[in-house]
């Protein structure tokens, strides 16, 4: 083998190692529970009433989705240096089993924006929904223990 190959699949396992480090402390920095703050969905602004309905656990790699009394998980897999950042979420046990949802976020103190495509193929570019476009925006507060 090469130097240069060797160097290579040195630099690639490093680069790799401090990606999963990066992935670790983000999924670290976005423990807690969610509550919205503003959401809407293609282009509509949702009602303080839906938006009551929703809360969101994150820990540990994993979410709990409650709307409306009826609880979604699934798991996380997030990329803190995206531009923007992303987050890809699968369904691991309610009404979203099976599916993958492509998303964006903003991560900045208690404040956390994420952008979901609820179609399950084109990541958002953008923190903005559109009529006629299955994204979801939602603004989710840090609920303080």
């Amino acid at each position: 083998m090469s130097r240069l190959t060797a160097a290579v699949i040195v630099l690639g396992t490093l680069l790799t190692s401090a990606a999963r480090g990066d992935e670790k402390a983000e999924l670290k920095k976005l423990e807690g529970t969610w509550l919205p703050s503003a959401a809407e969905f293609g282009g509509q602004k949702w009602s303080d009433e839906q938006i009551k309905a929703i809360k969101l656990v994150m820990s540990d790699g994993k979410y709990t989705a409650t709307v409306s009394g009826q609880d979604d998980k699934g798991t996380l897999k997030v990329d803190p240096n995206a531009k923007p950042a992303t987050m890809d979420i699968v369904g691991t046990d309610g009404p979203n089993k099976g599916k993958t949802f492509p998303a964006i976020y903003e991560l900045s103190g208690d404040t956390l924006k994420i952008c979901y495509a609820l179609e399950g193929k084109d990541r958002p570019g953008k923190f903005e929904t559109k009529p006629g476009t299955a994204l979801f925006l939602v603004t989710y507060k840090r609920q303080k223990p």
